[in-house]
């Protein structure tokens, strides 16, 4: 394909620009790229509400006293109704994520996202009124649905906007999205939680219109990605959505240029399918976009924070102090992904992921060897272990997880990898909330902290797989990372693999 001279040397420019980049200049120069990255990554704030406020409902006795039954003396919520409801919500973001794939390329992001709140909506609305079981299932059925548009999106437009001195920072930033919801999940259970009527759970379901509320304010005013745009020969309206990104003095011509001959290698190589992600390097680059978030549910994340209230309970501990460190694990995991930000470009994306998943076998290791040891102290050693792995996750798989999925994918198909890398998280989590409550519940396996065995030895299989295949990115440009791609480098060598700016 001939390209115009003009529009390659542009190119040129613009690549040199980038790397060049600092981010206090592009705070001084060109602060709406970060606030609307962190507005696409604050999508996941209500996914992360959502997927804690699953676990903490069986922590509520009036949640377990009207959907469970008196076992003992106590309310307790049947297994295969616990499993119902907390894996019917991964089963509409499996869905979700398809469906934001397609709709996204059809209507653009900003499209997708409107249908997304008009899901979560709906979904918290009838979570709220429900009065019984299959209602309750229902609702979270289709805000499930909206749950999958969130994780779709916030990755996929955050990894089109923000440059390479901002992308780790801001892709990292969806897991503070999810950080913060976990956070205020369970600072709200702690309000509502001891509240003998039905509010106890309603009251938290009703906060998640709140996210909606934030997201729909500013829908009207955020730029549509310039890539949807110019994908779809719209470049007038690319370069306008450009100029509210960058600022109108951002030589803006030379960004345009520099998309437009990505796009155009894109159609030369006509990969717009799902089919795609799975032929030729591609496949390496799904793997290693999907790999990732399989790390996360092989090291146990749906167990530690999503049950570590209950599992606190179970522990011996008391409701309050239960609910307490609950609040503490999350709070954690905040603390955790801001500190992520200082890491992610100061070791690199590898060293990062890695030593995240070797710390966290430990930890769950440790978990399982305090519950075979019957010693007083062993609960809160168990509690600290997994209060430390919430900012150790956080800090390291959690956020480079979402990361590596940006500069991964292919930018041709990131929509379609970004949805499987979704389904990838809905399939395993049905898979857990299946397996879990029947591992934890007192009236099933009560297998209690020995849970800590199971996932550390898969986590063990996960931190070997990590050495092979996550790549260091750092630093690099969408169209280094295609070189790096095309030419086959080991993702062991992607650190050190020199690439000048004539060949980008």
């Amino acid at each position: 394909m001939v390209h115009d001279t003009s529009d390659i040397k542009g190119a040129v420019t613009d690549n040199d620009i980038e790397h060049n980049l600092t981010l206090l200049q592009l705070w001084k120069d060109s602060p709406a790229v970060i606030g609307w990255s962190f507005y696409w990554a604050m999508c996941a704030i209500g996914w992360g509400f959502d997927a804690q406020i699953n676990g903490a409902m069986i922590a509520i006795p009036s949640f377990r006293r009207d959907y469970g039954y008196i076992f003992e003396g106590e309310p307790v919520l049947p297994a295969d109704w616990q499993t119902a409801f907390n894996m019917i919500s991964s089963v509409g973001m499996l869905f979700g994520g398809f469906l934001c794939s397609w709709l996204s390329n059809k209507v653009g992001r900003k499209g997708a996202l409107l249908c997304a709140l008009l899901f979560c909506t709906g979904g918290a609305f009838g979570e709220i009124f429900s009065t019984s079981r299959g209602a309750f299932l229902a609702s979270k059925l289709i805000l499930g649905f909206g749950l999958g548009f969130y994780l779709t999106l916030g990755p996929l437009v955050c990894s089109e906007i923000a440059p390479v001195v901002l992308r780790g920072i801001s892709t990292a930033g969806l897991n503070l999205g999810i950080a913060l919801g976990q956070l205020l999940s369970n600072a709200v259970v702690k309000g509502f939680g001891e509240r003998a009527d039905r509010w106890a759970y309603g009251g938290p379901f009703a906060i998640q219109l709140f996210f909606v509320l934030v997201l729909a304010v500013g829908l009207p005013f955020v730029p549509e990605s310039p890539w949807y745009l110019a994908r779809n020969g719209d470049d007038n309206k690319a370069l306008e959505a450009l100029e509210k990104l960058w600022g109108k003095n951002a030589q803006c011509q030379d960004k345009l240029a520099r998309l437009k001959l990505t796009l155009q290698e894109e159609e030369r190589q006509n990969e717009s399918s799902f089919l795609h992600c799975f032929q030729g390097i591609n496949k390496l680059r799904t793997g290693i976009s999907v790999g990732v978030f399989v790390c996360q549910h092989l090291v146990g994340i749906v167990f530690v924070l999503g049950y570590s209230t209950y599992f606190f309970q179970l522990a011996g501990l008391d409701n309050s102090r239960s609910f307490d460190l609950g609040v503490g694990v999350t709070a954690c995991g905040v603390v955790g992904n801001i500190a992520s930000w200082f890491v992610v470009d100061s070791f690199g994306r590898r060293k990062v992921f890695i030593s995240g998943m070797s710390c966290l076998t430990v930890l769950l290791l440790l978990v399982g060897i305090m519950d075979v040891i019957p010693t007083g102290p062993s609960k809160w050693v168990q509690a600290s272990c997994t209060v430390i792995y919430a900012f150790v996750y956080f800090m390291t798989i959690g956020a480079m997880a979402f990361v590596l999925l940006g500069e991964t994918s292919s930018m041709g198909l990131r929509a379609h990898t970004t949805a499987l890398a979704t389904a990838t998280q809905a399939i395993l989590g049905i898979a857990m909330n299946i397996a879990i409550p029947y591992m934890v519940n007192p009236d099933e396996g009560n297998l209690k902290g020995k849970v800590g065995f199971v996932f550390g030895g898969l986590a063990l299989i996960g931190t070997v797989g990590s050495w092979f295949f996550v790549p260091e990115l750092k630093g690099r440009t969408v169209a280094e990372i295609d070189i790096i791609f095309a030419r086959k480098v080991s993702p062991r060598r992607t650190g050190t693999y020199e690439i000048t700016s004539i060949e980008a």
